[in-house]
């Protein structure tokens, strides 16, 4: 492996849901790769195959035809938590736990002690200006600053690639907006490469590099294209 190495790597990865007559293809065979430093808008409808591509990416799911690897990363196994963290478009706190508590809880699960695991938090919750929200319980905070909070959790894991799947999808323009601030100042903090999927242009509009999907067919940008969005 190398320094340059991609995070992650599709390689004719496709996923068909069922099978025979009634069998729906999500994602059509697809060949892609992110590196380190990425800034990429994955661009479609809904139902287009966009979460399809970033749960692959993810592991969360297995491609049915085709590869998933993450070369700069190793095993799937070592994806989580810390080196690929997933923020997604509905409500991902726990109820019955704080702010700080739901920040925690994946490092806590992956065997850090509680303290290393609420300083971790607290630090990243302080990088974002949520500190104040500690001990606030989901249902006392609003969903832009829940999404927020989802941010920090991912930070807290060190990241290097985030997969961010229509975090904006639930908010108003001005908490959208916030979000995706959120998004690429604590990718810029990481030094992480950044993927966020949405269908809202505006949204599209902020980051350097946009892959469009349709009908679970992804197209991506042609060099000079590709060379146009990074001057802008």
């Amino acid at each position: 492996m190398t320094a340059r190495a991609a995070l992650v790597r599709c390689d004719g990865a496709g996923r068909t849901y069922g099978a025979g007559a009634v069998a729906a293809v999500a994602l059509q065979p697809t060949t892609c790769e992110i590196d380190p430093d990425t800034r990429v808008a994955l661009v479609g409808p809904s139902g287009s195959g966009k979460s399809t591509l970033l749960h692959l990416m993810a592991g969360l799911d297995d491609p049915t035809v085709g590869e998933v690897s993450w070369p700069a990363i190793g095993s799937r196994a070592a994806l989580r938590p810390g080196p690929v963290a997933v923020i997604f478009q509905g409500p991902s706190l726990l109820p019955p736990l704080t702010v700080d508590e739901n920040v925690a809880l994946p490092l806590v699960l992956a065997g850090s002690a509680d303290h290393d695991a609420r300083r971790q938090a607290q630090e990243a919750l302080e990088l974002l200006n949520l500190l104040d929200l500690c001990d606030k319980l989901p249902e006392e905070i609003s969903g832009g600053q829940a999404q927020r909070v989802a941010v920090a959790r991912a930070l807290a894991g060190e990241p290097r690639l985030i997969l961010a799947d229509e975090p904006t999808g639930q908010l108003d323009r001005a908490s959208g907006t916030a979000v995706v601030d959120v998004l690429l100042a604590a990718a810029r903090h990481a030094g992480a490469a950044l993927v966020v999927s949405t269908h809202d242009l505006t949204v599209a509009d902020r980051l350097p590099e946009r892959w469009e999907i349709h009908d679970g067919r992804l197209r991506l940008p042609t060099a000079d294209a590709r060379e146009l969005s990074w001057s802008r």
